[in-house]
């Protein structure tokens, strides 16, 4: 109990202090890069190492940061987010519900790093939230996604959502399909438990989306699942 309240009010004043020091920086920066390396980054590393979570990344000799990609993960543990920041070395944009721009502070500090809030509740709205990311992506910006659109409470791949996949094909942009193993033993939807550990994560090799249209969307679908079901050992689901 004493680590519990002890590592959750750590991560509430760590993160207040890392939002002001986002929030400053982002006066200095148009394009979110140096919120993103200077604020987000040093903040997921730090909340990592005081809960004692270590992750090993594979495939990460493979990546080309100077490559505009989309990338495609899993989601399992808001540790997920920690564990993006801390070892994918890509400066990318976040693409997330809206209602959490709306967070005192950390909205703020994540409107400043650039991350991209889609309106799922308004196709209009999301529709132009996409058309904001494919031009980022077309001047050079990396963004990541969560295709399942919300935490699996069983570690399962959900089914997915389409719109990643459409923004791809319209951005003709690759994407990158990463699998997270074992943040939801550290801390599982629904629960402020952390628990100490091992993640690993594996970064796969892109899949070709440059000249592909709209009606390949569900055998890009499918080719990113099969991919990231390979890495979990679910090829069943």
């Amino acid at each position: 109990m004493i680590r519990y309240v002890t590592l959750n009010a750590f991560i509430g004043a760590y993160s207040i202090f890392f939002c002001l020091w986002g929030l400053a920086l982002s006066l200095f920066d148009a394009t979110g890069t140096i919120v993103h390396r200077y604020c987000a980054v040093p903040w997921a590393q730090g909340i990592l190492r005081v809960c004692g979570i270590k992750v090993k990344v594979k495939g990460k000799s493979g990546l080309n940061p100077a490559v505009p990609r989309i990338y495609m993960v899993n989601h399992q543990s808001f540790f997920d987010i920690f564990i993006l920041l801390a070892h994918l070395p890509v400066d990318f944009k976040f693409i997330l519900k809206r209602e959490l721009m709306r967070i005192p502070l950390l909205g703020p500090a994540m409107k400043g790093a650039k991350y991209i809030a889609i309106e799922r509740d308004d196709p209009r709205k999301a529709v132009q939230s996409m058309n904001q990311a494919a031009q980022q992506i077309k001047q050079g910006a990396s963004v990541l996604i969560f295709p399942e659109g919300t935490r699996s409470r069983d570690g399962r791949l959900q089914p997915f959502k389409k719109g990643g996949f459409s923004l791809a094909v319209k951005a003709g942009c690759d994407i990158v399909p990463v699998v997270i193993r074992g943040s939801a033993r550290i801390a599982s939807k629904g629960s402020l438990r952390i628990q100490k550990g091992w993640v690993e994560m594996h970064i796969e090799s892109p899949v070709r989306v440059s000249g592909r249209t709209k009606r390949d969307v569900p055998r890009i679908m499918e080719q990113v699942r099969d991919e990231m079901l390979g890495h979990m050992g679910r090829r069943d689901e």
